[in-house]
């Protein structure tokens, strides 16, 4: 049983911030994709180093204007899209004055580590999902990567899950991004708690998150874990194997075609256990 719609919540997608193995990812799996017939979403952060002009971000005025409450406190979404012609993919970015707006990645300009990562995760998510419903589209399978989409597939089981677009959704994530040193306080979990959930999600951890707490937190919610070339998580191995999911350990470049190939009948298998499940 094959994929027909898969999103993915990504954290660097290339050109649009350095190449790395993640900003690969992030282009060229959903590129794979489409170019095999699939129907995708993809979605990532606005950050600050993105040149709006130069990449021809404009405003998708229909999707934005919504207040994601966070901390007791509104922050608008705004949503912009762009196009990488090459890959004859659209891009829809998660953008808000307060938490991308000049601002880089997890580190400012003096290498100094934002104290707000955890709420700019929670607002990232958050404005994925509320932007799919309001497209009114049904994937598949979702594709979570990186730390900034690590809260996606907990929302997903739990706060979103009666919304139709994402009942039957089956999630695979990969971890990966810059390497956390904070941790995540209770002015994060507090923050986390949204509509549906009955305030155990977390019981398994204590009150603050490591960055491998925040991975074991996206695994507890996943179908699949998916891991990139030469990525070493040993605990997250452990974990996801603990918990019964399929696991794959990508090998080779993500730009040869039958990695990607192997990442798509991933996607594949993980929806036709889905399926058998439901049956």
């Amino acid at each position: 049983m094959k994929t027909k719609k898969v999103l993915f919540i990504t954290q660097e997608i290339s050109p649009y911030v350095a190449e790395t193995e993640m900003s690969l990812l992030g282009r060229r799996i959903p590129q794979h994709t489409q170019d095999k017939g699939r129907e995708i979403r993809t979605f990532m952060p606005k950050w600050g180093t993105i040149n709006e002009r130069r990449s021809q971000l404009h405003e998708v005025i229909r999707l934005s204007g919504m207040n994601l409450i966070i901390d007791d406190t509104d922050h608008l979404l705004i949503i912009k899209v762009a196009s990488i012609p090459s890959a004859r993919m659209q891009v829809y970015f998660i953008d808000n004055d307060d938490y991308f707006m000049r601002r880089l990645e997890a580190f400012d300009e003096n290498g100094d580590e934002y104290p707000d990562n955890g709420e700019r995760a929670i607002f990232y998510a958050r404005g994925v999902l509320e932007t799919v419903k309001k497209l009114r589209w049904v994937p598949d399978i979702i594709h979570c990567q990186g730390w900034m989409s690590a809260v996606a597939p907990m929302y997903i089981k739990t706060s979103f899950r009666d919304e139709p677009s994402f009942r039957s959704s089956r999630i695979v994530f990969t971890p990966g991004g810059a390497e956390l040193k904070l941790p995540l306080t209770e002015q994060f979990t507090a923050s986390l708690m949204h509509k549906g959930m009955k305030g155990d999600e977390l019981s398994d951890f204590g009150s603050e998150l490591t960055q491998t707490d925040l991975y074991k937190l996206a695994l507890k919610y996943s179908d699949g874990l998916l891991l990139l070339p030469g990525q070493k998580f040993p605990e997250l191995n452990d974990y996801a194997a603990a918990l019964g999911l399929p696991i794959l350990q990508g090998s080779g470049p993500v730009t040869e075609s039958q990695v990607q190939a192997d990442y798509l009948e991933f996607f594949d298998n993980i929806w036709s256990i889905g399926k058998e499940e439901e049956a």
